[in-house]
């Protein structure tokens, strides 16, 4: 029989000195593991990352083609001058951190507290971070109309626990040092005011830390379910003059009668916070946010020092990226659908929109097959589940309708005033959404994005076109490695819906128990023994007893996700073998020596290809919903029985777990 291409490809790369009932990741990526070496400008390498690339340099070909052709179509004007803006660099070093003035200059102004107040508004409306966050979408208790959600923010590092946890302690003490260099740099004073600066900044930071919630409470559906009175939630802040705020920002109780507050905690201590500091040291604080939030678009030395904490420090990255990688992130995040529309057309036959759909249907269809048949739920809760499986909808590619960018103005010389009036066009349009219906064609994701998502509000799975190539998807390929690539990547996205937060939601996107008490204990019963699973594993590439193990409760969604999506991947695969006219899965040819249900495992630990350096792998330990790679490989595979039969995995091999201990969901 002949052999595609891709089983050649994957099959040729085995590791043989790796048995996959030891370590099915490093029996698939092991001799690719052993080669790689991680780009200087890169934090980690893997299939992700690869595919990321090459978006980056097909959406780079469409920005310089755009550029040369003279197009008159203003969308192709404004791309190519936001994408110049960036790429000026004479211009950008020339001015150095002067294009800062205008809004150092707004705070030095503000004298007293209302005065910082006022200030803060006006910059968080040009996207520059303040001490709390808050944004216009979909209420979860009532997905028909539009709310604002407000939730901490307010710090520079990635979290509250790298402010007081000792296995941080090192990333603490580089921030420290960092602080002064890049204020010093950006704010034009001498390295004495920047080291007092420093300690104003640190110690408003910290105090704000100190009330934020936790990586895990944060995911927590319920305990960020906050709705209150517009009057409510501004008299959280105490002396905070929040409804000062939000009434610059556009926000009052007439078009925004209540707020959902997701961590209430955060507001109340904001409150605290703005009594205990003098004016003098919150506006040294605003300071370094305005200055972290312009530093990447200022002169070299200015971005080049902030690199030097987020890249270096927090990532392990050696080198910036080069400026033109740079200037394609911007315009993706600027303009990314105006990019998108003309990505699809070159990038995205529409025969792959086809094949996609058929592969959703058979994720859907694996879903309802194993719902109806779960043994350890009762037909109450099976029947709920099942109106929220068809009531579930799927995007594929691109949206039906693009982002309008009329009344976007960018220039071709100014990039810091491009910055601001991105920030303002999509702040303007997410406040205009008040009042109004909720629109359930909206992507929050570019078609040119390498990811996919489950929006728990609106119930919809979401797959840019983008991540619909190899090793995800490739439309010439034996089925089995669709199944086990973008198939198991549907069946996560459709997991989430029914992992521990999105089982929460109904199927119209309401927050809303569905469960039976009895079936709620069992799935919670169910989930724990994941959550126990997951905390002990260690990333191989730190010591057993290293303290970055995976957080077992904040990773919890994304594991069942990945359990899910497996599992349902090998009953689409399964469904596709039927239509084919096979008796079963099991029927599937052998092809180089693997049968079709070996092929889908070898597949899903194909996709999970990766590796990190360590300065990420602690950050992403830290923070991160997901697992590292070798678990959402490993960590998997060992709980699937399908696993376990396809390769004759027995007790002593590493990755046997016996039946009764393995974790069964969905």
């Amino acid at each position: 029989m002949n052999i595609d291409s891709t089983t050649q490809q994957v099959t040729d790369a085995l590791n043989a000195s790796v048995r996959p009932q030891d370590d099915l990741f490093r029996f698939v990526n092991g001799t690719w593991i052993e080669s790689t070496q991680i780009p200087a400008d890169q934090a980690s390498a893997g299939s992700f990352i690869d595919l990321r690339n090459q978006a980056e340099e097909d959406v780079r070909t469409i920005i310089t083609e755009l550029a040369q052709s003279g197009s008159s179509d203003p969308n192709a004007a404004k791309i190519g001058a936001l994408y110049n803006s960036f790429m000026n660099e004479s211009v950008i070093n020339g001015l150095g951190a002067t294009p800062l003035e205008p809004e150092l200059n707004l705070l030095d102004s503000a004298t007293t507290k209302a005065d910082l107040e006022l200030a803060i508004a006006r910059l968080y409306s040009t996207g520059v971070g303040g001490p709390f966050g808050i944004d216009v979408d979909a209420d979860r208790n009532n997905p028909e109309r539009y709310i604002p959600w407000a939730y901490q923010s307010g710090i520079g590092l990635p979290d509250e626990a790298l402010y007081h946890s000792e296995e941080y302690a090192p990333i603490l003490e580089a921030y420290k040092q960092f602080i002064p260099t890049l204020y010093s740099l950006a704010a034009g004073v001498n390295d004495v005011a920047a080291k007092e600066a420093a300690i104003k900044i640190l110690a408003v930071e910290t105090a704000i830390a100190s009330h934020h919630f936790t990586v895990v409470e944060s995911r927590d559906a319920e305990a960020t379910n906050n709705v209150m009175s517009y009057h409510e939630f501004t008299e959280l802040t105490g002396h905070f003059n929040m409804k000062a705020i939000l009434t610059a920002l556009g926000i009052t109780a007439e078009n925004a009668p209540e707020i959902l507050c997701m961590t209430p905690r955060s507001f109340t201590g904001l409150g605290e916070v703005w009594d205990s500091f003098d004016v003098d040291t919150l506006r040294t604080y605003m300071r370094w946010h305005l200055i972290l939030a312009r530093a990447p678009y200022l002169s070299e030395d200015i971005s080049t020092a902030n690199f030097g904490f987020y890249g270096r420090v927090l990532s392990g990255q050696e080198v910036q990226r080069d400026r033109w990688k740079r200037a394609v992130v911007l315009v993706n995040g600027g303009m990314g659908e105006a990019v998108g529309k003309i990505y699809i057309a070159k990038h995205f036959p529409p025969e792959h929109k086809e094949k996609m759909e058929q592969l959703v249907e058979d994720l859907l269809a694996a879903y309802r097959e194993s719902i109806t048949s779960l043994d350890w739920m009762t037909d109450e809760t099976r029947e709920r589940a099942l109106e929220k499986l068809a009531s579930f909808s799927p995007k594929i590619g691109y949206p039906v309708k693009w982002k309008d960018y009329s009344a976007l103005d960018i220039s071709d010389n100014d990039l810091l005033g491009n910055i601001r009036a991105i920030s303002k066009f999509e702040f303007t349009d997410n406040i205009a959404r008040l009042g109004k219906p909720v629109d359930r064609d909206e992507w929050h994701m570019t078609p040119q994005t390498v990811n996919a998502y489950y929006n728990p509000v609106m119930n919809e799975i979401v797959f840019p076109a983008a991540i619909l190539q190899p090793p995800f998807f490739d439309a010439e390929a034996d089925p089995a490695w669709n199944y086990g690539g973008i198939g198991a990547v549907i069946g996560h996205e459709i997991g989430h819906g029914f992992d521990d937060q999105g089982s929460k939601y109904d199927g119209s996107g309401r927050l809303n128990n569905w469960w039976t008490d009895t079936d709620l204990t069992e799935f919670t019963k169910r989930t724990k023994a994941l959550v126990d699973q997951y905390s002990a594993y260690v990333p191989a590439q730190f010591p057993a007893d290293s303290p970055h193990h995976v957080n077992g409760e904040l990773t919890l969604g994304e594991n069942i996700g990945d359990l899910g999506g497996l599992t349902i991947g090998l009953k689409a695969y399964d469904i596709a073998c039927r239509r084919a006219g096979l008796a079963s899965s099991h029927e599937a040819p052998v092809l180089a020596g693997f049968s079709g249900i070996q092929r889908v495992l070898l597949s899903y630990a194909r996709i999970w290809q990766e590796v990190r350096r360590d300065e990420l792998m602690i950050q992403r330990v830290a923070t991160d919903p997901h697992s590292p790679s070798e678990f959402r490989c490993n960590g998997v595979v060992k709980n699937v029985d399908a696993f376990a039969e396809a390769f004759n995995v027995q007790p002593g091999d590493a990755l046997y777990l016996a039946p009764e201990e393995r974790v069964r969901i969905w």
